[in-house]
C-alpha cells in the first residue's frame, strides 16, 4: 500500500497546478494561521493516510476537520481503485468513446447526431445539421474528456464541405446539433449548457441512486467545476436544488444566486424531473458491466436527454456540494 501511495504522489506531483496550489496555501494559511510550510506538510502526509491528492487537502478542507471526519472523504487514489472495481477497464469504451455511447443509448437522446465519416458519406446528414433550429453546432472528439476537445460553432460560418474540412483540421470526428434548454434553466444562466448530473450505482440488478447535483455556468460555454463554475445539490425526491452553488476554488464564497443573473440556485426546480429519474434509471441498466456511472443530463422545452456517461465520475462534484465526505456510501458497495 506504501509503495502505490508513493506512486500516487509522483502522479498528483507531475499533473500538479503550482498556481492554484499556492492560492489555496495562501488560504488556508489566512483562515488558521498554520504556517504554510506545515499544511504542505500536513498535504503531502495526508496523501499516505487518506488516499487524497495534494489540492483535495485544501479542496476538502482537511486543514480544519478532525481526522474522524476526514475519514469520511473520498479521494483521488479512492475513486480510482473503486471505479476501476465497478467499471472494469474493458467495459469502460461505450462510456469513453461518444460515439459508441450514442449509439447505445440512442433512444434517450434528441438531438441529432452524426459521425465525421457518416457526413462524408451522406451530405444531406450535414445539411439538416446545419438547418437546425438553434442555429449551432456542437463539435467533439469522441474520446474527449472533462469538457476537452468540444467546440460549439455557428451553422452559418459552414457549407457541408468546409464543415467537414474543418472538423478534419480540428480533429473532431462527432458533430451534433446544439441542445436549446429548458428556459427555466437558461434564465439561471443562459452562458452554456447547464446540465444535470446523477450518479448511479448498480447492485444485484436494481439501481440505487448516489445522488444529483445542478452544474451552473458562470460566464463560461461549459459547466465543468474544472472550468470555474458551480455546482449545486439536488434533493433526489424533489428534485429541488436544496443547497447553495459551491466551487471547487475554496477561495471563492458559496452562491445562493447567480452572481451574474440574479436568479435563485438554492430552490431552483429541476424541470422533468421525474423523466431524469425514469431515464437514468433505464440507461443504468443497458449496460451492467459497468455498475457505478456519473450521468450527464441536459433539459429542453421536449424533456431530458442524455449527454454522457462518465466512468470516472468526478468525487470534487458528487462531495463539495454536500460539504462532507460521502466515502460510506460507496463502501457497502466494495
Amino acid at each position: 500500500m506504501i509503495l502505490k501511495r508513493f506512486i500516487y504522489l509522483a502522479y498528483y506531483l507531475k499533473g500538479l497546478d503550482f498556481k492554484k496550489l499556492g492560492s489555496f496555501l495562501n488560504y488556508a494559511h489566512t483562515h488558521t494561521g498554520i504556517s504554510k510550510l506545515k499544511l504542505l506538510s500536513n498535504a503531502v502526509q495526508a496523501v499516505f493516510k487518506y488516499n487524497i491528492s495534494l489540492l483535495e487537502y485544501f479542496q476538502f478542507r482537511f486543514f480544519e476537520r478532525s481526522h474522524e471526519e476526514r475519514l469520511k472523504w473520498a479521494g483521488t487514489g479512492f475513486m480510482y481503485e473503486y471505479q476501476k472495481v465497478q467499471n472494469p477497464i474493458d467495459s469502460r469504451e461505450i462510456l469513453e468513446n461518444k460515439l459508441l455511447f450514442n449509439a447505445h443509448f440512442k433512444k434517450f437522446i434528441l438531438r441529432k447526431t452524426s459521425s465525421i465519416d457518416e457526413l462524408r458519406l451522406n451530405d444531406k446528414i450535414a445539411r439538416e445539421l446545419l438547418a437546425n433550429s438553434s442555429e449551432k453546432l456542437v463539435l467533439k472528439n469522441s474520446l474527449g474528456q472533462v469538457g476537452a476537445e468540444v467546440e460549439i460553432v455557428s451553422c452559418k460560418a459552414f457549407d457541408t464541405d468546409s464543415l467537414i474540412k474543418y472538423m478534419q483540421e480540428k480533429n473532431y470526428n462527432l458533430i451534433e446539433e446544439f441542445v436549446v434548454q429548458h428556459h427555466s434553466i437558461m434564465e439561471l444562466s443562459p452562458s452554456g449548457l447547464n446540465t444535470i448530473r446523477v450518479f448511479t450505482q448498480l447492485q444485484q440488478g436494481k439501481v440505487e441512486f448516489l445522488g444529483a447535483r445542478l452544474r451552473v455556468t458562470v460566464n463560461c460555454s461549459v459547466d465543468n467545476m474544472a472550468a470555474g463554475n458551480l455546482a449545486a445539490p439536488i434533493d433526489m425526491d424533489t428534485g429541488i436544488v436544496n443547497g447553495p452553488g459551491v466551487y471547487s476554488d475554496i477561495t471563492k464564497e458559496d452562491q445562493g444566486i447567480h452572481p451574474i443573473t440574479g436568479k435563485k440556485i438554492n430552490g431552483f426546480q429541476i424541470p422533468y424531473w421525474d423523466e431524469v429519474r425514469d431515464m437514468v434509471i433505464k440507461g443504468a441498466l443497458i449496460v451492467p458491466e459497468n455498475k457505478s456511472i456519473g450521468w450527464d443530463v441536459a433539459i429542453s422545452e421536449k424533456g431530458p436527454e442524455l449527454i454522457e456517461g462518465n466512468h470516472n465520475w468526478c468525487k470534487l462534484l458528487w462531495q463539495l456540494p454536500e460539504k462532507k465526505g460521502l466515502k460510506e456510501m460507496l463502501n457497502k458497495y466494495v
